[in-house]
């Protein structure tokens, strides 16, 4: 069992930044490939960036690929997600979600675990 739970958000300025973080709980924290989400309001959940169990491999949507940075800390149970360059339509909520597996992926359902989100607005 794997608890995770996003902090990080607010409100910001377009072309500000943000960083979230999302601690997860568990001794195996290593083994599992992470991903970030998004939902914005009336729109589908939809894939931000994901990273492999090492740190070694990531993969972005087109959308935030050159201004959003996915990482991770194995020895502090957290992945963060760096975001520079903010736009309006980044504003959503932003999930973190856990793969019992060393490679993450874009598909929503072969994740096994959810963070419950937390708030990202950004203003024009």
């Amino acid at each position: 069992q794997v608890q995770l739970v996003e902090s990080g958000g607010g409100l910001v300025q377009a072309g500000g930044s943000l960083r979230l973080s999302c601690a997860a709980s568990g001794r195996t924290f290593s083994s599992y490939a992470m991903g970030w989400f998004r939902q914005a309001p009336g729109k589908e959940r939809e894939f931000v960036a994901h990273i492999s169990w090492s740190g070694g491999s990531t993969d972005y949507a087109d959308s935030v690929k050159g201004r959003f940075t996915i990482s991770r800390d194995n020895a502090k149970n957290t992945v963060y997600l760096q975001m520079n360059s903010l736009k309006p339509e980044d504003t959503a909520i932003y999930y973190c979600a856990a793969v019992s597996r060393l490679w993450g992926s874009r598909r929503q359902n072969e994740y096994d675990y959810w963070g419950q989100g937390t708030q990202v607005t950004v203003s024009s």
